[in-house]
């Protein structure tokens, strides 16, 4: 299964410690060697770096914990190739504009026949059912708004839009525009908010630990979202199965949950992985 990890906050933040763990599912500590991305919005622009080697061994990755860059939203994923071969315009996360900004999007899971009308603005570069969701939601969001909407009216036609799209297969997605990132569970999505008071956390997946307290600010507050929890000694939330939610600076302002929401372990979801051969 690929991993998705995102981060949005109130104040521009590295993500070195949640990469560092991160980083290691793709190849070390699980199988995930088909390429990596990770994109840095700051202000109106992005800095976006791939690579279609794993990230556990790829000097890109070592590039990007050198170079400690900070921002409100990043998003980052390690893909296991389900569809499409492994190259780098397959490689995620995908970014395009639309009214006069950047959205940056990345999915782990698999859909299928799933093949949208051929879109007037946007059109996918490689051969991923990822990309051609992504291209289909931004697609819609142009056709139907000349501008920006407010926020209820956006989340309310993204909702809709991901629930046509979830109906073909595992949908778990991260989007961002910079500004704000939606974040949708089809099987495993989690978050932690981290915020005042802060503490030392643990990473999972390589014997590396950090006092928060040491780095931040009584106001900073920063919520990071990841397929699996990162660390082991913090409190992490699950999002319910079909749920949908936009974090922005660092909260989750909107929410869009099922009336009975269901959960599933971590076997239950990985075993739902395998049945659509997501995981090696």
């Amino acid at each position: 299964m690929c991993q998705l990890l995102g981060m949005n906050c109130n104040t521009p933040t590295d993500i070195i410690f949640s990469f560092e763990g991160f980083r290691m599912r793709g190849g070390l500590t699980d199988h995930h060697i088909d390429g990596f991305g990770i994109g840095f919005f700051e202000r109106k622009g992005v800095r976006i770096f791939h690579d279609d080697k794993p990230s556990a061994q790829s000097p890109v990755a070592d590039l990007v914990n050198s170079y400690q860059i900070k921002s409100e939203n990043v998003i980052a994923h390690i893909r296991k190739a389900t569809q499409g071969q492994t190259s780098l315009a397959n490689t995620h996360p995908f970014i395009r504009e639309l009214w006069g900004e950047y959205w940056m999007f990345a999915h782990n899971g698999h859909l299928e026949n799933f093949h949208p009308p051929r879109g007037q603005y946007y059109r996918p570069v490689g051969t991923t059912d990822s990309e051609r969701a992504f291209c289909f939601i931004l697609e819609q969001l142009r056709q139907r708004f000349d501008e920006k909407p407010d926020t209820a009216t956006l989340f309310e036609t993204v909702s809709s839009l991901v629930r046509q799209i979830r109906g073909h297969g595992l949908f778990n997605i991260l989007m961002s525009n910079g500004d704000c990132m939606f974040a949708h569970a089809s099987t495993l999505l989690y978050y932690i908010v981290r915020q005042a008071p802060f503490g030392e956390a643990q990473l999972l997946d390589d014997d590396v630990a950090i006092d928060f307290s040491s780095v931040t600010t009584p106001k900073d507050r920063v919520a990071v979202i990841a397929t699996l929890p990162l660390t082991g000694n913090e409190s992490w939330q699950q999002l319910a199965c079909d749920e949908l939610v936009l974090f922005e600076n660092g909260s989750i302002i909107q929410r869009d949950r099922p009336a009975q929401p269901r959960y599933l372990t971590e076997e239950e979801g990985l075993a739902i992985a395998r049945s659509v051969g997501v995981v090696a």
